[in-house]
């Protein structure tokens, strides 16, 4: 048997959470012989920034920029990007097309090349009722010349939302170690549409997770559908957390991406 190539993997966490939600799908990426690097974005998981200190999403983003500038130039990682963490992936590879093998969205958000960086932000929040956000808190700490709002996943929207199929132990790790965030859709909704050139012009993947009741799997579909991909992979009885309730299928996934792209 063909012994498999090896890759590098970069895991990037969805908002309010922390490099820290990939603890099961890291060593078994490992395990499998491939490289793996987890990163805190700005102001998560044990990364000393406060939300309130960050004012554009590039700002958020900025361990994952740095990352991407040390990779040599020959090199290439395989992105992989979580619910918001789709918006990080597509901005390093908007700035570092010619680093990236492919770019695997995980229940993420996914631009296009048409429309501002907020757009599928945009449109998740006009289909959402206010209600369905539970207890999370939304709170506006910008000025009237520079919005900005923070978000706080609630324990109520977490358990029925994102959680849901994830163990009682898992969750609880969680309500430990998240943090306020931000969608940070007020900056994004400024910025110009990624580009053909450079985000276009990098390899798609999309990793549904059927049972996930945050980002439901239609609007995972319209994403796919309206931006495309090269590989569609589809998690059964998988929440948001896919990385936590179905770390194997999650990895065989990826591990089935990569071999399809290269071969």
């Amino acid at each position: 048997m063909e012994r498999q190539k090896q890759q590098h993997f970069v895991l990037v966490h969805g908002a309010c959470h922390g490099a820290w939600c990939w603890f099961k799908l890291k060593p078994l990426l490992e395990l499998a012989g491939h490289r793996v690097t987890a990163l805190d974005l700005s102001a998560s998981g044990i990364n000393p920034k406060r939300i309130e200190e960050l004012d554009t999403f590039e700002d958020y983003s900025i361990p994952l920029l740095e990352f991407m500038a040390s990779v040599p130039s020959h090199e290439k990682v395989v992105l992989v990007g979580h619910s918001l963490g789709g918006l990080n992936i597509a901005l390093a590879s908007e700035k570092y097309p010619d680093k990236v093998l492919v770019a695997v969205y995980v229940s993420a958000f996914m631009p296009d090349c048409e429309h501002a960086p907020s757009y599928p932000l945009d449109q998740f929040f006009e289909q959402k009722s206010a209600e369905e956000f539970m207890d999370t808190e939304f709170i506006s700490i910008g000025t009237t010349e520079r919005p900005q709002s923070t978000v706080s996943f609630g324990t109520q929207f977490l358990a029925s939302k994102v959680y849901q199929l994830t163990s009682t132990q898992d969750f609880e790790l969680a309500k430990f170690l998240v943090r306020p965030s931000s969608t940070f859709v007020e900056d994004l909704s400024k910025a110009k549409p990624f580009s053909k050139e450079n985000y276009g012009s990098v390899k798609r993947a999309y990793i549904i997770c059927a049972e996930d009741l945050g980002v439901t799997k239609e609007f995972q579909s319209i994403l796919i559908e309206r931006v495309g991909v090269s590989i569609v992979k589809e998690l059964r009885n998988a929440d948001h957390m896919a990385m936590l309730c179905k770390p194997h299928q999650l990895c065989q996934a990826l591990k089935e991406i990569t071999d399809e792209i290269t071969t």
